[in-house]
């Protein structure tokens, strides 16, 4: 039996400019002071069994209480890609930060799939420093927490096969619980690392983007994501700009997607 190959697209939302030197943890070459965006996306996969969303974006909220620059909202990225928010039945959340988990309450047949670990770190005591609550939107924390009840919340313990050819890798570092998502395509195994690397620099350098629960578990998720890949090309960071250009447009009007497989 031939084993399910799926289709990604990377769909840019939103963008911020930003200092390069503001993007690592310790100096990297190049001027600090040169610009250096930020761009905000989330990912379908398409394929058997329907499309999967890996994450959700921010809310037109938070784009202008943390002053984006809002593109084309994730709910209507997918709408114009033909796949109404309505029709998508499985969300993977990466981590709880503001920019991944926003928009959940958009996706009402969803069943949502985050980690534990990050549940109980988004709820938990390290939610009392304001260095760490500062990634995080209550709203979207509550409404995730109020789905959580309602049973269409699935917690994960570390490693997840969401289908055949698509799975789900706690790698910590960024956040406590932080996952990955590797997906079976016609290229090879392609890891969505989300924020275990916001840019390709960040894991060729090994120089961490500044926003770190764990420094040993973010050193050891560029490892992880490495092994689950096939090839470092196959590495999609989670901020990128470089992901627009070394990727092909998906060329639909309207919409910043990008094919990734």
């Amino acid at each position: 039996m031939t084993a399910p190959l799926y289709r990604i697209l990377a769909v840019k939302y939103a963008t911020v400019d930003r200092a390069r030197g503001s993007n690592f943890l310790h100096p990297a070459p190049g001027d600090p002071e040169a610009p250096m965006a930020l761009d905000f996306f989330v990912w379908l996969i398409d394929g058997p069994g329907g499309a999967v969303l890996v994450d959700t974006g921010f809310s037109p909220a938070s784009a202008i209480a943390r002053q984006r620059r809002y593109l084309v909202s994730p709910p209507e990225s997918l709408r114009r890609l033909g796949h109404a928010p309505e029709s998508i039945r499985d969300v993977v959340v990466t981590h709880l930060h503001y920019d991944h988990a926003g928009n959940v309450g958009e996706f009402p047949a969803a069943t949502a799939w985050v980690q534990d670990r990050e549940v109980r770190y988004a709820t938990g005591d390290c939610m009392c420093d304001p260095k760490q609550n500062h990634f995080f939107s209550t709203d979207d924390v509550a409404v995730l927490i109020k789905r959580l009840y309602q049973g269409s919340v699935r917690l994960i313990d570390g490693f997840h096969a969401l289908r055949d050819g698509i799975e789900l890798h706690r790698v910590g570092g960024h956040t406590d619980g932080l996952q990955v998502v590797r997906v079976r395509t016609a290229r090879g195994w392609v890891v969505l690392a989300s924020d275990a690397a916001h840019y390709y620099e960040n894991l060729a350098l090994q120089n961490p983007f500044p926003a770190i629960f764990s420094l040993p578990d973010m050193l050891a998720g560029y490892a992880r994501i490495r092994e689950l890949a096939d090839g470092e090309d196959l590495i999609v960071p989670g901020h990128d700009p470089a992901v627009c250009t070394r990727f092909e447009s998906a060329g639909v009007p309207g919409v910043h997607a990008y094919r990734i497989a």
